[in-house]
């Protein structure tokens, strides 16, 4: 059962959507607004409200509930994960893959929430008890960058970088069969109705748009390194848009196929290089989250050593994109560094 705190009330200044207008007030994700307005959280002169983009009036009182989760099971901690960076109000990490980012009914071990909590990490509230400090997150099997916020208003601030597109990531992938070339997909995606499982090119679905880039074939022209942004963050974005064009990425069993003797068994997918710009100063910040070890190994049994360390330089890769090293390009994980022992 959901436990439901006091409730907050706000008058509507202008003409707006109900959302827009949530979010302003509240703060925390897209995501979260929507699904609190679906819930029936959300009247609107009294009355309940169940679509985001219904249009305020001005002077219209909006008044809305915020639930709170009932706690899952808490799991002990068995393993690490390499802090990139950390100051008072974000810290920057290399998710290591096979690690959940929150907890949830479904999930039966222990998150990367569950370890910042454990190492007694300051973290922002926004997002709840399950997902303390969480503004956007990485599938399970997924490796690399993803920014905490340690407190409220850095969050508020990165949640909002989110959806202006001034914090994002570029991901590498190793897919199956080398791309004809690099270029950008556009297409819609939503749930396939087809497989529950799964995300899908559906007519009427979110607008999703990603860029492509070639980096390395391998001899036989059998498999090929490329690297990915997203210009929108949609479930299983990369995944869905590489089916698009007939490709899918090594070790994906969902989207893919496992091979006969094949002996990958995660996604080699990996969010390399993060862009923000810090919440508390502005300046703009880059972090490069080293290839984990089963990745790089793979990639060098399949291309030569010097030529993946080229093509990876953070330089190099950021150009092909017309983006370029201004601000801190962190590389190496601070594993001297201890989080922070504060509590918000």
């Amino acid at each position: 059962m959901e436990k439901e705190s006091l409730s907050s009330q706000a008058v509507a200044d202008r003409g707006e959507r109900l959302d827009k207008f949530l979010q302003r007030e509240i703060g925390g994700s897209r995501n979260q607004i929507e699904q609190l307005i679906k819930k029936g959280f959300v009247t609107v002169e009294g009355k309940s409200v169940a679509k985001a983009g219904y249009k305020l009036a001005p002077g219209d009182s909006v008044e809305w509930r915020l639930p709170e989760p009932e706690k899952s099971k808490r799991y002990a901690v068995d393993f690490d994960v390499p802090i990139l960076y950390e100051d008072d109000d974000i810290l920057v990490l290399s998710k290591p893959s096979g690690v959940v980012v929150h907890p949830a009914p479904s999930v039966k071990e222990p998150t990367l929430v569950d370890w910042l909590k454990a190492k007694g990490v300051s973290l922002s509230t926004l997002s709840g008890e399950e997902r303390h400090g969480i503004v956007h997150r990485l599938d399970k099997e997924t490796s690399g960058a993803m920014v905490v916020a340690k407190n409220n208003a850095a969050h508020e601030k990165l949640s909002a970088q989110l959806q202006d597109k001034s914090m994002g990531r570029y991901y590498l992938a190793l897919i199956d069969y080398p791309l004809k070339a690099s270029g950008i997909v556009e297409a819609p995606i939503a749930r396939n109705p087809a497989n529950r499982l799964k995300m899908g090119i559906v007519a009427g679905g979110k607008a999703a748009k990603t860029r492509f880039e070639k980096l390395l074939s391998d001899e036989e022209r059998k498999r090929e390194l490329i690297a990915a942004k997203l210009y929108t963050g949609r479930t299983h974005q990369i995944r869905v848009h590489l089916g698009k064009l007939g490709r899918h990425i090594v070790g994906d069993r969902l989207y893919g196929f496992k091979s006969k003797g094949d002996k990958i068994d995660r996604i080699l997918l990996h969010a390399y290089i993060l862009y923000l710009d810090h919440p508390a100063t502005g300046a703009t910040m880059r972090f490069t989250a080293p290839l984990p070890p089963d990745m790089r190994g793979v990639l060098e049994e399949h291309f030569p050593k010097e030529r993946v360390d080229e093509i990876l330089d953070p330089c190099t890769f950021l150009r092909r994109f017309g983006d370029d090293c201004g601000g801190m390009l962190h590389q190496e994980p601070q594993s001297a560094k201890q989080p922070s022992s504060s509590q918000e």
